[in-house]
């Protein structure tokens, strides 16, 4: 029985307690094999048609560590800042759940391949707050339980269960942060940086696609309050398995409430695990959270242990990418633009999409101004992201191009990339179907120039008169007279010298 609690408001709950989080995030590898066997990872198959005898625990069935796993874990762990292990091994976690087809997890414990590292993240105004990486380790995932019968999906009120283990024994890499403390208020907040800078790191190592929404990336995030002035941790929550950036911040923000309220009523928070419901916000009771010695850890006998050389660890090292921060940073500098402007770019996803075309002969501003204008808006009307749009970096660098060669203006620029949107081809393809091509002919120019002053004589008086301005509506009818594929700066060259005034 779920029980609640009134919570007291987010400015009262900080005016009397210190936030305390800890975020440990699970990341699914992309390796093409399972950790322990040679089952492959790839998703959509059906159910329990991507395992054997060693994923599925049957006796006799022996483990094999998959190296690129290895590997995988070594690039996050120096991506993290860490220190990399000489030598570590694996352990059985022990406990008992459906989805666990072996009755234990093999999980590292007390010897990670990763520890002691820290990642900086930055916040929305620009301030930079330095997150302690206490281990980084290597595991595998459980299967997937299917609760059928319910109204919530969850195994309360279900009538059965349906157990799928394909993804039992896909690589995991479990990244726990020290106790994250003076964040205060902005503590909500630091988690959900946390997490999106933790993901692009993944990314750009490209170990994992980390997407949440998939489930290859999942937070629980732990919280605890201690009163202000007082340096002894509160008894910490877990809300587990929080899969999108939003969510994590919420989920901080609802348990720092109910803690407070729960406190503040003389009550006494219960170490346990909750869910997050992202219709309401809110959290609920889970089961009460076991201690390490619940698990009966103990090192897993089929495995050897993993001892990387120095020699592999900093060839893995040297073949880094340039990490997220330190790329934004430069590009910021390079690009001129403010902090405001690349966390737009950074909310919109489109700075992967911007770097390519700029990568593929666009200028940066030209890159920028189409991802972030036209593109972001067809995003948005579509309700989809700007990477399932059905445009690439490179057909957005060759409409750039075509601009610059004033072979396109703006407008008409807006109607070829509506075209690729749409499927009707290539730019040029676009260019050629729809005949969008900026009219350049001087002759056809001039004589729709005049007859643009013809038939508005006293337009025409206004500018020969001085006033330059009114050039304007004449530079419209000619615009309009050409479908809008005239140039319009040449268009009013022309006018200002059929009337004899000059622009100065």
């Amino acid at each position: 029985m779920t029980t609640t609690t009134d919570l007291v408001s987010y400015e009262d709950a900080l005016a009397s307690y210190d936030p305390v989080m800890g975020l440990e995030v699970h990341v699914e590898l992309g390796t093409k094999t399972k950790m322990f066997c040679g089952c492959s990872t790839e998703l959509g198959q059906d159910a329990n048609t991507q395992t054997c005898p060693t994923c599925l625990g049957l006796p006799g069935s022996l483990p094999v560590v998959n190296a690129t796993g290895v590997e995988s874990a070594i690039r996050i762990g120096l991506a993290l800042n860490c220190e990399i292990a000489e030598w570590c091994r694996f352990a059985r976690k022990n406990y008992f759940y459906p989805d666990m087809p072996k009755n234990f997890q093999t999980s590292q414990y007390d010897e990670p391949i990763a520890f002691n590292g820290y990642l900086d993240v930055q916040l929305e105004d620009g301030e930079v707050f330095r997150v302690e990486i206490e281990r980084a380790h290597m595991e595998e995932d459980t299967g997937k339980s299917t609760h059928v019968g319910g109204a919530t999906g969850r195994i309360h009120g279900a009538s059965h269960s349906l157990l799928d283990y394909n993804r039992a024994g896909i690589p995991l890499i479990e990244i726990v942060t020290k106790p994250i403390v003076g964040a205060g208020e902005r503590a909500p907040e630091v988690a959900r940086a946390y997490v999106r800078e933790l993901r692009e790191v993944i990314r750009a190592l490209g170990v994992s696609e980390a997407r949440m929404e998939m489930g290859q990336m999942r937070c629980d995030v732990n919280l605890s309050l201690m009163p202000k002035g007082s340096e002894k941790f509160g008894t910490r929550s877990e809300t587990k398995n929080v899969n999108s950036l939003r969510s994590v911040e919420r989920a901080a923000r609802f348990e720092i409430q109910r803690h407070a309220a729960v406190l503040g009523s003389v009550g006494t928070i219960v170490q346990e695990t909750r869910h997050f419901h992202e219709d309401t916000g809110s959290t609920t009771s889970g089961r009460v959270k076991e201690e390490a010695e619940d698990y009966r850890y103990f090192p897993e006998p089929d495995l050897v242990p993993v001892a990387p050389s120095r020699e592999w660890v900093e060839e893995i090292r040297a073949g880094l990418p340039e990490l997220p921060l330190v790329r934004r940073t430069r590009l910021l500098a390079e690009w001129g633009i403010s902090a405001t402007d690349m966390q737009a770019i950074l909310n919109a996803g489109a700075l992967d999409k911007i770097v390519a075309t700029i990568d593929a002969g666009a200028d940066a501003a030209s890159a920028r101004k189409w991802w972030m204008g036209e593109l972001a808006r067809s995003a948005n009307e579509s309700g989809t992201s700007l990477d399932e749009l059905a445009i690439t970096p490179e057909q957005v660098a060759r409409v750039t191009e075509l601009v610059s060669k004033g072979d396109l203006n703006d407008k008409l620029a807006r109607q070829v990339i509506e075209g690729v949107l749409a499927g009707e081809g290539t730019p040029d393809e676009v260019v050629d179907k729809r005949g969008l091509k900026v009219v350049s002919d001087e002759g056809a120019l001039t004589t729709a120039v005049e007859e643009a002053i013809a038939g508005n004589p006293g337009i025409a008086d206004k500018i020969r008169g001085g006033k330059v301005a009114a050039a304007g509506a004449l530079v419209g009818a000619v615009m309009k007279a050409t479908r809008g594929q005239a140039d319009a700066a040449r268009v009013k060259e022309l006018i200002l010298e059929k009337l004899g005034v000059g622009e100065g």
